[in-house]
């Protein structure tokens, strides 16, 4: 039975909790960091790694300091001797996905301002457009972040970054998520709701159905 470990993380952290974060992370990550313009981009970014270093240095049972990251040949992020993971941010919501397998996540915020028809038009099939074009306005908003969700967590579990199209593969807009063709071998799921984003988790598919199930964390269990 394929399973998956989600958790979903706020980024903005007061001060005294960043300056926690800040000493988890690593030099070259502190570099990063101080390369963001805004200050609000770069506390986003500090707590995001941070939380991710003590999310999966708590799963392998080693010192998040202590975690080695690398890329596969396409720039997925990848863990040392460690389990398959996908990060994905939007605002100031992290989502972190664990399992066995190769497995992609993505939360978006569902933006009331977003112009998202120009966006369905360049990178959704026929398909998906028809579906969106079908709904009323503000479900058809809704459905655009769901299906957008949808598609990033595909890729994402691929680990073939931009070289994989997002018009080369359907998936439902609807409130069940559905790989409705190109994406034979995966399953897809929804994540646990988060008011105000859309969630999608796609791993590989083993034939069992895909079990979603709450990342625990320790640092708040010892609180």
């Amino acid at each position: 039975m394929a399973r998956v470990a989600v958790c979903f993380e706020p980024l903005d952290v007061d001060e005294a909790m960043l300056a926690a974060l800040a000493a988890v992370i690593g030099a070259d990550e502190r570099a990063h960091a101080d390369r963001f313009r805004f200050a609000r981009d770069r506390r986003r970014f500090i707590a995001r790694r941070a939380r991710l270093r003590q999310l999966l240095g708590a799963w392998v049972g080693r010192a998040p300091d202590a975690l080695r990251f690398g890329e596969n040949s396409h720039g997925k992020p990848i863990l040392a001797d460690g389990p398959c993971f996908s990060l994905s941010h939007s605002a100031d919501m992290m989502m972190l996905a664990i399992g066995d397998a190769a497995i992609g996540c993505d939360v978006e915020r569902i933006d009331p301002a977003l112009d998202w028809p120009p966006l369905a038009e360049t990178f959704f099939t026929a398909t998906e457009r028809a579906a969106l074009a079908a709904l009323p306005p503000e479900a058809a908003r809704r459905a655009f972040f769901a299906c957008w969700a949808r598609k990033e967590a595909f890729v994402k579990a691929l680990g073939l970054g931009l070289s994989w199209p997002l018009d080369a593969f359907d998936v439902s807009v609807g409130a069940t998520p559905a790989l409705l063709s190109g994406g034979a071998g995966w399953a897809i799921a929804a994540a646990p709701d988060v008011p105000g984003f859309a969630t999608a988790i796609v791993a590989h598919d083993d034939g069992t159905p895909l079990i979603i199930l709450p990342l625990a964390d320790p640092l708040r269990a010892a609180a």
